[in-house]
């Protein structure tokens, strides 16, 4: 493999690592919105299947999957993550079928030829951070089986609660910030691209080689993470806004306007 080498939204990312899971990963939206994308992980990949997992972040759903029955090869661009990622494993779960990475995801191609998988996974966004998808899709559909799963979790481009949120607060830069495609995104001082793309566009980029099965609202009425002091005080609404969710997720016109959109994707061809 060659010489690992982190990109600025892994150097931005490593300066949130030892925080992340309690701004995001054990906070009550985290847990809310990765409790669907985990529902529909268990349904696309089975037991005993080797799954590549980009943009592992902490280690949380890796862990899940490896308890699940699976084995994991868990790769991110943020050394931190990575880091404590093994932390968590070690304390948590040192028997666990995972091997956590160091890897960009534009660099799949770097990894032993010899390594091959019976899906893929990425959630909350991190290809969001990645400017040619085309590429990436091109990498994966040489370590794949024909019918092979993906599941892919992406920032839509249009959220209504980010819209409303931000405009009922007086800041009509931020409510429509996604809408261009792209923006540049600042963490703890850090700058670097973070790109939108529509599920037409998604599923150009990773044509021939796969076809979307299927998208997933996450986050339609359950509100993003920045709202979850308010949140947390009404149990009773994430509740009420959960079964909402349950019933029209999937549901066209609705399915890529909530805060994260799932996308299942199948490889096609030999």
């Amino acid at each position: 493999m060659n010489t690992f080498e982190t990109s600025t939204a892994g150097l931005a990312f490593d300066r949130l690592a030892t925080t992340y899971d309690s701004l995001f990963t054990f906070s009550v939206i985290g847990r809310s919105q990765r409790k669907v994308v985990w529902g529909r992980a268990l349904k696309a990949f089975t037991r005993g299947s080797h799954i590549l997992e980009l943009n592992c972040g902490t280690g949380q759903d890796a862990l899940f999957l490896a308890e699940a029955g699976m084995t994991v090869t868990a790769c991110d661009a943020s050394l931190g993550m990575i880091e404590q990622a093994r932390y968590k494993m070690a304390l948590e779960a040192p028997g666990a079928t995972v091997e956590f990475l160091p890897l960009r995801t534009e660099e799949i191609d770097t990894l032993p030829q010899t390594l091959c998988f019976d899906g893929v996974f990425s959630n909350f966004s991190g290809l969001n951070c990645v400017g040619n998808l085309t590429s990436v899709a091109q990498q994966l559909s040489e370590r794949l089986t024909s019918g092979a799963p993906l599941l892919l979790c992406f920032s839509t481009r249009y959220c209504l609660w980010e819209i409303a949120y931000f405009l009922l607060r007086g800041d009509p830069r931020k409510a429509f910030r996604r809408w261009s495609g792209m923006t540049e995104a600042c963490l703890d001082g850090l700058k670097f691209p973070v790109y939108y793309p529509s599920i037409a566009q998604l599923r150009i980029a990773f044509a021939p080689e796969f076809r979307l099965v299927s998208t997933t609202a996450v986050g339609l009425t359950v509100p993003p993470s920045y709202v979850d002091s308010w949140v947390t005080s009404r149990p009773r609404l994430l509740k009420l806004f959960e079964a909402i969710d349950e019933t029209v997720r999937t549901w066209p016109g609705l399915r890529a306007l909530g805060d994260h959109m799932l996308l299942h994707l199948e490889r096609v061809g030999p």
